[in-house]
């Protein structure tokens, strides 16, 4: 009980703490389980990742996804994930992937994506708190009206670093190369562009020192920076998310780093390393969880942790 409350009192210190700008914050650190890739062992690995991270000193944990691709999409099973992930002591939050609602299909392997992603929603981000005993508040993009389906869109803050979710699924963005199937992505467009938006402008106004996005896809993935379409002429799903975020970086004189699962043979960034590119920052978190450092002192701000290995991970 003293370790429960000691672990609340520290969270809504660092979260509430008026730090002036230009003051040196105290250095704190989070965790990230990675996305499960297999569905053997797969609830044992977050089991043993969420009983880990929560014998750490975090100020938070994020799930980057809540199943494997090749576990059913059903009811039952983001339930009994649900379940487990609440069991937390950290304050806890889902950042859902492909594998949670863009990949899953019918027994006539007809797409349920919408349904599946709807689901989640409900299940998941139904109120203004993460999951786990330490409750973090968060700010959705579906407070505003004209946004109210993306819950999955959240954002809190910690000193002077902003910590946001945004949906971008490594299947490409769920990009569909057919014609009139990709109202979904169309949709999830306008509302991820205004959500990056407001979150810039928030830093800005904030004159934070970092801004850190949890997504699955890595928007940064080897393709021309400026080109709205991939060398084998298929549309980029990205493109248009890259564009805004090294924009932004461009005018930005603190840190960005983008927390990604993404899986794809052809990643660039090295999976244990922060792969910095400017002020840009990729890193892939993999199995069974990552610890990352913040300290205002250091130059790159941020510190990649393997946990098994305590080795830190530096790239500049």
């Amino acid at each position: 009980m003293k370790a429960f409350v000691f672990r609340c009192v520290t969270c809504l210190v660092l979260l509430q703490a008026p730090w002036a700008h230009g003051t040196p914050a105290s250095p704190f650190s989070f965790g990230v389980i990675a996305k499960q890739l297999k569905a053997a062992n797969g609830e044992a690995t977050v089991r043993n990742a969420i009983a880990e991270s929560d014998a750490d000193n975090l100020a938070f944990v994020v799930a980057n996804g809540i199943k494997a691709v090749d576990e059913p999409c059903t009811d039952t099973v983001y339930k009994n994930r649900r379940a487990l992930l609440n069991s937390a002591k950290n304050g806890l939050v889902v950042s859902i992937t492909a594998s949670d609602w863009a990949q899953c299909v019918n027994a006539k392997n007809r797409s349920i994506a919408t349904d599946r992603i709807s689901r989640l929603r409900d299940l998941f981000f139904a109120d203004e708190f993460s999951l786990g005993d330490s409750k973090i508040p968060l700010i959705r993009q579906s407070s505003m009206p004209q946004f109210r389906m993306y819950a999955e869109n959240m954002r809190w803050r910690i000193n002077d670093v902003m910590f946001a979710t945004i949906n971008l699924p490594s299947n490409n963005n769920n990009y569909l190369n057919a014609a009139g199937r990709n109202s979904e992505f169309e949709d999830r467009q306008i509302a991820n562009t205004d959500w990056l938006k407001r979150l810039f402008l928030t830093a800005k106004i904030g004159k934070l020192d970092g801004i850190v996005l949890f997504c699955d896809g890595n928007p940064f993935v080897p393709a021309e920076h400026t080109s709205f379409f991939s060398s084998d002429n298929k549309r980029e799903g990205y493109a248009n998310i890259r564009r805004q975020i090294m924009a932004f970086a461009a005018k930005f004189p603190g840190r960005i780093l983008i927390v990604h699962s993404d899986q794809n043979a052809h990643q660039v960034s090295a999976p244990r390393n922060i792969d910095w590119h400017g002020n840009i920052g990729t890193f892939r978190a993999d199995t069974p969880w990552r610890k990352i450092s913040v300290d205002s002192a250091l130059p790159q701000l941020f510190t990649a942790i393997n946990p098994a290995l305590s080795v830190q991970t530096v790239h500049r």
